[in-house]
């Protein structure tokens, strides 16, 4: 995908708070090296180096266009591009950090024991999800997409896979590290402005159906999806409109 950066972060306020409720849950004290894997536009970059001022922090992207942006967001810190689901660690990482990244990948019962794999003895693997695939919000985008002129050319077209149940995860992850902490959090989203959740959709879920239409083609798939899920996010009477959000986080250290 060609991933937008300014798209991405015009909800940047609402996307940024599940990466703060996952920073603070990482007991990491001195670090010595830290990876932010999907680093995409280097926000939360900036701020893990903030947190962890002499720690060598490296942002890991497949987007070129987020990774200048990272450039600008985080000087103080090193970027690199390479697909994340292939990515392996120069050296064993102290904190491998994932906000909002790890559920565009499948294999998730072979990559979660290769990232701990990755760290370095004491380290910590965080990661936050967002949980949505049932949700209308990404359901929608598929119905659509099955009917309409723009049917054939969706047809092999999937956004992010399902990523596990919870339950999954734990069994996955805690015989394999000395402590698992996992917690799930419906985030009620008040949005601004107009067709503020398929704004919101454009910059993440959405794209790979954008991605595939011509320009006329993308106009009308816009408005139909933006009419389905007009009833079921309405504006409120202070003119916000509600996206409630699930998110799914973990901090496994060994």
């Amino acid at each position: 995908m060609q991933w937008d950066p300014s798209q991405y972060l015009r909800y940047g306020d609402e996307r940024l708070r599940p990466a703060l409720d996952l920073l603070a849950r990482i007991p990491a004290a001195a670090p010595a090296r830290v990876v932010d894997l999907g680093c995409g536009p280097g926000n939360v970059t900036a701020i893990l180096k903030r947190r962890w001022p002499a720690a060598e922090v490296t942002g890991i992207d497949g987007s070129a266009a987020m990774l200048a942006r990272a450039g600008e967001a985080a000087p103080e810190c090193r970027f690199a591009q390479a697909d994340i689901a292939a990515w392996a660690a120069e050296a064993p990482a102290d904190v491998i950090y994932s906000n909002a990244a790890l559920h565009w990948l499948g294999g998730h019962a072979a990559l979660f024991p290769r990232l701990l794999g990755q760290l370095a003895p004491g380290g910590t693997l965080a990661v936050q999800m967002p949980f949505m695939h049932a949700a209308p919000l990404r359901a929608l985008q598929h119905e659509v997409a099955a009917r309409g002129p723009w049917a054939s050319l969706l047809a092999e077209v999937d956004s992010a896979p399902p990523i596990l149940e919870p339950g999954a995860y734990w069994d996955l992850l805690r015989p394999r590290c000395a402590t698992l902490d996992m917690w799930e959090t419906t985030y009620m989203h008040a949005l601004a402005g107009e067709n503020a959740v398929v704004q919101w959709a454009t910059g993440t879920s959405l794209k790979p159906f954008l991605d595939r239409l011509p320009p006329d083609l993308r106009a009308a798939y816009l408005e139909a999806y933006a009419q389905a899920v007009a009833p079921i996010y309405p504006h409120r009477a202070d003119g916000s409109t509600l996206l409630p959000f699930r998110r799914l986080f973990m901090v496994a250290s060994l």
